[in-house]
């Protein structure tokens, strides 16, 4: 679940004359429908130049992604360009689960400064990795990251870039669709790229980030009062599995009947409950001495609170976060990106377009495009993470 609007991170400069626009093929040949995309993606421009291309691509077009970029820098001659495969893509309002498409997203901001950039690991002396092709430290603003999916450390690079730049949000999703030969697929400037992470980091622009984790909270929060090794050994002094007992054994009727996912465990990231969570799941269950443990370390100290897969939770907290946004910019923002789990969409929601439909109606129609991803990037309670089954978005200022 997302916070309140004044705990988000913001990176605000200037007002800048930002324009934004975005379009979507379901054409069969690739180049053709990159061409119909980002055509339909410049008209909204009024003639402005395209400073930044954002790409993805789905289906029939993982097999010939160089037709795909080559025809959105035929259409736009974008002065920067990131991309990447996705499983499905979504823009205006729809989703294209199931099918062939391309989705461009086109932005003029003549007045600020960005800045793409291609990490990729390196290893060192010692066998350890490190990460390279982080970008210029005077530079980084707001920052859309795509990774590959599979071997890159994603948290690690989003450490680096908060170390680098604390406080600025990053936001983006792994990439999610594979070439015919099983490769990740990136784009970067006039390259396809099959290993790492391309961004880009935008300086002098104003974005609000937003994470919607498709979740509803189950019982109350509790305290973690033993730990090692990260693995919860006591939670509110008792043995961690016995006080989460408690709380199943308290849930109600309804709570029960929508809890066919299985139950997940939020960590808050504040030093007080009632903050935002980060929620993993499955829970490893150690019943020999009735501890539990989840994907990231939990320190003692932390407040910890069940939580559960919940279609209309779901709905309406992306909903209500995203008129947060909108009203923190005065009604009109300029676009958005919008990166949703590959879990969510109709097989969640029962019904398509749930996600894409609440940025196209809550914000006003206004520009925006994006993927179903492997795992969702955005920030809680001011760290950059990795998350699962959310809908996280950049909502960008006219």
């Amino acid at each position: 679940m997302s916070g309140a609007l004044t705990r988000i991170p913001v990176s605000i400069v200037a007002a800048m004359a930002m324009r934004i626009g975005s379009g979507v093929s379901a054409g069969a040949d690739s180049r053709v429908a990159a061409i119909e995309a980002a055509t339909d993606a410049r008209q909204r421009l009024d003639g402005a130049p395209v400073d930044l291309a954002m790409v993805f691509s789905s289906g029939s077009h993982l097999a010939d992604p160089q037709a795909t970029l080559d025809g959105v820098l035929e259409a736009l001659d974008p002065a920067a360009l990131i991309g990447c495969a996705s499983a499905a893509v979504l823009s205006c309002g729809q989703d294209y689960e199931g099918r062939s498409a391309v989705t461009v997203w086109a932005a003029s901001a003549p007045d600020a400064d960005l800045e793409t950039f291609h990490l990729r690991t390196s290893e060192t002396a010692d066998g350890s990795l490190r990460l390279v092709g982080l970008p210029d430290p005077a530079r980084i603003g707001a920052t859309v990251l795509l990774p590959q999916p599979g071997p890159f450390p994603v948290q690690a690079a989003l450490d680096a870039l908060t170390a680098t730049a604390p406080g600025r949000p990053v936001l983006g999703g792994i990439a999610s669709g594979l070439s015919p030969e099983g490769l990740p697929i990136l784009f970067h400037a006039d390259q396809v790229l099959s290993d790492g992470a391309v961004g880009v980091t935008l300086d002098g622009v104003d974005v609000l980030p937003c994470v919607s984790q498709g979740v509803a909270a189950v019982g109350p929060p509790l305290e973690v009062t033993g730990v090692e090794n990260g693995i919860i050994l006591t939670i509110d002094g008792r043995p961690a599995l016995e006080s989460l007992r408690r709380v199943i054994d308290g849930l109600t009727g309804y709570e029960r009947a929508t809890r066919g996912g299985g139950l997940l465990l939020g960590v808050s990231h504040a030093s007080e409950p009632g903050h935002d969570y980060l929620v993993q799941g499955p829970l490893q269950v150690d019943h020999r001495v009735g501890s539990v443990a989840i994907t990231t370390a939990v320190r003692e100290g932390a407040f910890v609170q069940l939580h559960r897969r919940d279609a209309r939770a779901a709905a309406s907290d992306l909903r209500e976060q995203l008129a947060l946004r909108s009203e923190a910019l005065g009604g009109s923002p300029a676009g958005a990106l919008l990166f949703t789990c590959n879990g969510r969409g109709s097989r969640f929601f029962g019904s398509p377009h749930s996600d894409a439909a609440a940025i196209e109606e809550t914000l006003g129609g206004i520009a925006t495009a994006g993927f179903f991803a492997a795992g969702e990037i955005g920030p809680i309670a001011g760290a950059n993470l990795v998350h699962e089954f959310t809908a996280t978005a950049a909502v960008f200022a006219s």
